[in-house]
C-alpha cells in the first residue's frame, strides 16, 4: 500500500487542465525551480495536507456527475506529481474502478518503473516543455532538458495522448526559432494533439514574496497579442490544433 500522499490543495471544478469539469489534485513537491512558476508553494515536498488513497478518492467521487456529464476527470499537477508517483498509482485504480478519466499534468523530469506503471492508467498527459533550447531549459528550471525529451517519446512509444504545454515569457522562451524547433520535433509525434501556448502572468508573483524568494521576473510585460500570435503560426504549422489561454 502506497505511503500517504502530501497535497497542496483541491480543486473540485478545473476547466483549464484538460477536457471537461476536472478535479484538480494539486501535489506537493518538485524538483525544478522555474523561474515564472506560480505556484513555488509548492516546491517544498514534506510541507501540504496528508491523504491516503481512500480519503483522496473519498473526495474526487463526491464530482463524479459533473465529470461524467462533461467528458471530465480528475487531474494530477503541482508542483511535480510523479515525485509521489506511487500514491497516484494507488488513487488512479481507485478512479478506473469508478470510470473516471487520469489527467497528469508534469515536467516529465521523473521517469522510472514506478511512473511507467501510473501511464498504464493515464488517459492524456499535459507535458509542460519550457524551452527546446537546452541551454535555456536549464536557465529557466535549474534542470536538463533530456529527462523530458525521453518521458515524450516513451509517451509516443505506448502511443498516450498528450498535450503539450508551453509557457510564452517576454525575453525568455520567446526565441522563435528555438519555438519553430520545438514545432518541428513535435510534427513527428502522433499522439501529441494538441499544444498549449500559455501567456507568461505575474498572478504567482505575491507567493514569492511570502515565501522569501527572488522573484527574477518582476520587470516581465505578459506577451503582448502579435508575439503569440506570432508563436501560434509558428507551432500550428502542418495542422496542429493550438490553444491559448488569452
Amino acid at each position: 500500500m502506497a505511503n500517504p500522499g502530501r497535497i497542496h490543495s483541491l480543486e473540485s471544478f478545473g476547466t483549464v487542465d484538460g477536457p471537461g469539469i476536472r478535479f484538480v489534485v494539486f501535489m506537493q513537491g518538485c524538483p525544478l525551480r522555474c523561474q515564472f512558476c506560480h505556484n513555488p508553494d509548492t516546491w517544498e515536498v514534506n510541507k501540504g495536507k496528508e491523504y491516503t488513497p481512500k480519503e483522496l478518492m473519498e473526495e474526487i467521487i463526491k464530482y463524479k456527475s459533473f465529470m461524467n456529464f462533461s467528458g471530465g476527470g480528475v487531474t494530477f499537477t503541482g508542483g511535480e506529481p510523479l515525485l509521489q508517483a506511487e500514491f497516484i498509482l494507488e488513487v488512479s485504480k481507485l478512479c478506473k474502478a469508478e470510470g473516471i478519466s487520469i489527467a497528469i499534468d508534469t515536467s516529465g523530469f521523473i521517469f522510472n518503473d514506478t511512473v511507467k506503471e501510473l501511464l498504464k492508467y493515464t488517459d492524456l498527459v499535459l507535458l509542460d516543455i519550457k524551452n527546446y533550447d537546452p541551454m535555456v531549459y536549464k536557465t529557466v528550471t535549474g534542470v536538463s532538458l533530456s529527462p523530458t525529451l525521453k518521458f515524450l517519446e516513451y509517451l509516443k512509444e505506448k502511443n498516450i495522448p498528450t498535450w503539450v504545454r508551453y509557457v510564452l515569457v517576454p525575453q525568455l522562451t520567446d526565441n522563435l526559432e528555438s519555438i519553430k524547433k520545438l514545432s518541428d520535433y513535435l510534427d513527428t509525434f502522433t499522439n501529441v494533439e494538441k499544444i498549449e501556448l500559455l501567456a507568461f502572468h505575474k498572478m504567482g508573483e505575491y507567493k514569492w514574496q511570502e515565501l522569501g524568494l527572488d522573484y527574477k521576473l518582476a520587470d516581465t510585460k505578459e506577451p503582448s497579442k502579435e508575439l503569440m500570435q506570432q508563436a501560434i503560426d509558428i507551432l500550428s504549422t502542418n495542422g496542429k490544433i493550438v490553444s491559448t489561454n488569452t
